[in-house]
């Protein structure tokens, strides 16, 4: 069903039977993600004993492929059916994980490292694909709701999701672990059969171009955008910061507070359960704010309580600064996802993730592969304070932007455009809300 067919249902987000089966399947890759990222962790913390090299490793091998990946993964999943696309890549995730299973057992630890690896190299496909899905059949007044509700999702697994994985791997040890994982994708795979057939031409029409001239088009429809440009910034920025300190959380936990690394699991739940709140609240208000004032207000609030929790040595007040982080957060991740699909049209979605993925990615990978040398470098109380003035430019970049509003081209089911620049947001436009 497209978006003027959706139109129809307005009102009705649930009853959508694509939201409902990526709802399902997303609850069954959280359960998955979850275990593998907290078993991971311990399993690396306990061979290592706690070297910081090896564990910023497990981030670098997680990003890394998203940064050189996005890319084409973008590029390909504009051109790609989107249904196939992601049953296909959550197919090819559980094989690998299982493969990486088997050599586990019968080979060296360090193996433990390819199930991140290959797993975010094919969420490069998938992921742009899901975007095509919403922008199809997801009416444009829901996007922000159906953004804040996947958020709120996402929060429940905050807080559930670090006891899960720190559980399976104290009492089932990693092996069994690593096989969740893989079970929760196959499972994934099988659910989203359940979506609507893809939605093919009547005539299938001969392409012009080559995958390296998309890759450019892509590029150029990022660069005529105005707000498509400075969100990249802001994700170059926001990936600086958030990078240097992605790994450095179990340092906080060890070092600031003197507890045992276990301890990061109530760390999490507490961050978890007010983001969940923080969802609920949101989808009360969507239509009241911008996703760009959004955006601003959460990377402004998560800017101070990231000083703040590099300053604090008090319990207490570290799991109040992690409640107030959590529960702005949702601002963060669902105003993101509202502008790129407002200010893109549906053929340039898969580029245009493609595009902007990598600034974030990008600066995250490299400061997450220098965490280690700065921590052993540099107290923690400096790297979270310089992490969060940063993340408080990349709020104030955002303020030219405030006033504009998509335009109607983009914010519909487009058909494909001309190559060309992005839509010029109609500057002048009032203030939404």
């Amino acid at each position: 069903m497209s978006v003027a067919a959706q139109a129809s249902n307005h009102g009705s987000l649930f009853r959508n039977r694509l939201y409902q089966t990526i709802l399902i399947s997303n609850v069954l890759l959280q359960i998955g993600i979850w275990v593998r990222n907290f078993a991971i962790l311990m399993y690396v913390t306990d061979q290592t004993n706690q070297d910081p090299l090896a564990i910023s490793l497990i981030s670098v091998v997680e990003f890394a492929p998203i940064f050189v990946f996005s890319f084409i993964g973008g590029a390909f999943a504009d051109r790609w059916l989107p249904k196939r696309t992601i049953i296909w890549c959550d197919f090819l995730s559980a094989a690998s994980v299982f493969a990486v299973l088997l050599t586990l057992l019968y080979g060296s630890w360090e193996a433990i490292y390819l199930a991140t690896f290959v797993s975010a190299i094919l969420s490069q496909f998938s992921q742009p694909s899901v975007m095509k899905l919403f922008k199809q059949h997801v009416h444009p007044d829901q996007l922000q709701q159906g953004m804040a509700l996947f958020q709120s999702l996402v929060a429940i697994f905050m807080v559930a999701g670090p006891a899960l994985g720190i559980y399976a791997y104290q009492k089932f040890g990693i092996e069994n672990s690593i096989a969740v994982m893989g079970v929760a994708f196959l499972l994934s795979a099988l659910v989203m059969f359940r979506l609507p057939p893809d939605e093919k031409p009547e005539h299938k029409p001969v392409r012009t171009t080559n995958i390296r001239q998309e890759l450019v088009d892509g590029f150029r429809y990022v660069w005529g955008s105005k707000i498509l440009k400075v969100l990249g910034a802001t994700f170059a920025i926001a990936g600086f910061a958030i990078g240097t300190i992605q790994t450095l959380g179990l340092f906080i936990v060890t070092e600031r507070l003197g507890q045992p690394k276990e301890f990061l699991q109530f760390l999490m739940m507490v961050n978890g359960g007010a983001m969940f709140i923080g969802g609920i609240v949101i989808m009360t208000l969507t239509k009241k704010f911008a996703p760009q004032l959004l955006l601003a207000f959460g990377l402004t609030v998560s800017a101070l309580c990231i000083i703040g929790m590099g300053f604090s040595t008090s319990i207490p007040l570290t799991l109040t600064l992690q409640f107030i982080n959590g529960l702005t957060f949702p601002c963060i991740q669902i105003g993101i996802n509202t502008m790129i699909l407002q200010w893109t049209e549906q053929s340039y979605v898969g580029r245009v993730n493609g595009v902007l993925s990598p600034m974030f990615m990008g600066m995250m990978v490299i400061m997450i592969s220098l965490a280690g040398p700065l921590k052993k470098a540099f107290p923690l109380v400096g790297i979270y304070t310089v992490s969060g003035i940063v993340l408080l430019i990349g709020a104030l970049i955002l303020v030219p932007i405030f006033k504009h509003k998509p335009s109607p081209l983009t914010t519909g089911s487009a058909s494909a455009a001309s190559v060309g620049p992005g839509p010029d947001e109609g500057s002048g436009s009032s203030a939404i809300g």
